[in-house]
């Protein structure tokens, strides 16, 4: 039997606006036309970004340190669709959106740690949404699909430039839903798949 994709989730961290850009890049907002809903892993910078972002579908955004006055930045005001770290039911998993996770894992400090501080200990993710680094990055740790879909605007903390954003297709076969991140890179007029023999960065 096919795999049935049931739901699309877009993905963006570390968006940076105004400081990055007047405005995320139109390429962006194009990327997420048509996904089911759009999860934001913070240091968004300006709340609008949120609510520009919940015109092309419904968003739920979590707060990164930027946004709570680090470096003398503004505290972002309270916003229905903005809360420390969310659990949302989507497609049939629970998905977490928090704006760090401890990828690589520290010594004494690791991600089964950090969701259980997050999240509770009773959290039952299947999924998390995570940022802070500006790097992308997609794997399986502690039983729980982690992805981070780098910065749009910042990549791996670089000048201003074209970056990533991600996808969380959503899919059930008769078996129950999973869950299959992708990376994909910001062009002139698209996205594309991100290379990550070019420009993934190994820990």
């Amino acid at each position: 039997m096919w795999d049935i994709q049931t739901m699309r989730i877009g993905l963006i961290s570390d968006t940076h606006i105004p400081e990055a850009m007047p405005q995320l890049w139109p390429q962006a907002h194009a990327a997420f036309v048509g996904c089911d809903a759009i999860l934001h892993a913070g240091d968004i910078y300006d709340i609008s970004v949120i609510d520009e972002l919940h015109l092309v579908a419904p968003t739920w955004a979590c707060r990164g340190n930027g946004d709570d006055g680090s470096s003398g930045r503004d505290v972002q005001p309270d916003h229905p669709q903005l809360a420390e770290h969310w659990i949302q039911e989507l497609g049939g998993l629970r998905i977490g959106l928090t704006h760090h996770l401890p990828i690589p894992e520290m010594k004494h400090y690791g991600v089964a740690t950090a969701l259980e501080r997050h999240f509770g200990a009773d959290h039952g993710l299947d999924v998390c949404i995570y940022g802070d680094t500006h790097v992308e990055h997609i794997s399986t740790v502690a039983g729980v699909l982690c992805v981070n879909p780098g910065s749009p605007t910042y990549p791996h903390n670089l000048e201003v430039q074209f970056g990533t954003v991600g996808y969380l297709d959503i899919v059930d076969n008769g078996d129950g839903p999973s869950a299959e991140a992708s990376i994909w890179r910001l062009t002139e007029t698209s996205v594309e798949p991100f290379d990550w023999d070019t420009w993934g960065r190994p820990w």
